[in-house]
């Protein structure tokens, strides 16, 4: 469900009470890891992880006032979301992920293309979820959306 929320406290202070501690857990274990550089703010409806245009003037091909969108977490009807980038884009990344949830979670991976599902708050793989988080800086997520960039091409 897209939110109308301006900032991202104002979209976790607006969470129902079985989903704000599960998400406020999620960007806290998020913005400890995250490389430097990334930007916290709001983007379709959701809170989000950006390549500021400080570091990418270009910004994002399907809006370029935006800033490059990275990761996101939305509080959906039915689970929450967290959305990777890195994840549809970079086989490497996908391929230590899923690795290590079937190593580590050894439950079901929920996944579409970028999107991780989580249907329970309290069966997230926060460690891994760190883990994750740190292991692309935004000059290596630039490097891959240039890649794929139809502007590019």
């Amino acid at each position: 469900m897209q939110s109308k929320a301006a900032t991202p406290d104002a979209y976790y202070a607006e969470l129902p009470p079985e989903r704000g501690p599960a998400m406020r857990q999620l960007r806290e274990v998020i913005n400890k890891n995250l490389p430097k550089g990334f930007v916290e703010g709001m983007g379709y409806g959701m809170p989000g992880w950006v390549v500021p245009h400080s570091l990418y003037p270009g910004g994002y091909h399907c809006d370029p006032k935006v800033g490059l969108p990275f990761m996101s977490l939305a509080s959906q009807k039915q689970y929450i979301s967290f959305y990777h980038m890195g994840l549809c884009a970079e086989s490497e990344t996908l391929t230590w992920f899923t690795e290590r949830w079937a190593a580590d979670v050894k439950k079901k991976l929920d996944m579409g293309k970028c999107c991780v599902r989580f249907k329970k708050p309290d069966e997230i793989p926060f460690k891994l979820i760190g883990e994750l988080s740190k292991r692309m800086t935004p000059a290596q997520w630039i490097a891959i959306y240039e890649q794929m960039d139809p502007r590019k091409r």
